[in-house]
């Protein structure tokens, strides 16, 4: 497989898995892992493609959360993280790892908002539980049943 071609088939994979599957490092050194919302997926947050569309090129994915979650404040402590992206029935999967990033631009914020999203942010865009983080990762590896292809993406930006 061609790097050109891990690429493409990697973009769809964001734009159709249905969970993204997120690891940090908890206080003990140890992953911890759970499913977050895929933003990028095509059928579930319509809305947000036309933003995705400039993120192709680096993969950039971004996911939402409280500002209290117990996984920010692990990313504070230790930003390496890494996100997985499947469809199990396809033996299909991509692995972003990088740095995370917590999005303090009100224009991101207010372009990723979505309707729906008061049950969890009571104050609406302006709630300070309403987080938004980033991942620009930096190394991504394509599965497809037993073929690996793994590819350096460059530094954070």
């Amino acid at each position: 497989m061609e790097k050109c071609e891990a690429l493409h088939w990697g973009v769809e994979l964001l734009e159709t898995a249905e969970a993204a599957i997120l690891t940090t490092i908890d206080g003990s050194g140890f992953p911890e892992t759970r499913a977050m919302l895929n933003l990028r997926n095509k059928k579930n947050f319509s809305g947000l493609q036309a933003f995705f569309s400039e993120q192709n090129e680096n993969y950039a994915v971004y996911f939402t959360t409280n500002a209290s979650s117990p996984k920010l404040a692990q990313i504070k402590v230790n930003p390496a993280v890494s996100a997985f992206y499947c469809r199990p029935d396809e033996w299909r999967g991509l692995m972003l790892g990088g740095i995370m990033e917590i999005v303090t631009d009100p224009l991101i914020k207010k372009a990723m908002w979505q309707e729906g999203w008061e049950m969890y942010y009571p104050g609406g865009l302006e709630c300070p539980e309403y987080t938004i983080l980033r991942l620009v990762p930096q190394v991504a590896k394509y599965y497809h049943q037993m073929n690996k292809f793994i590819f350096e993406l460059g530094a954070v930006a």
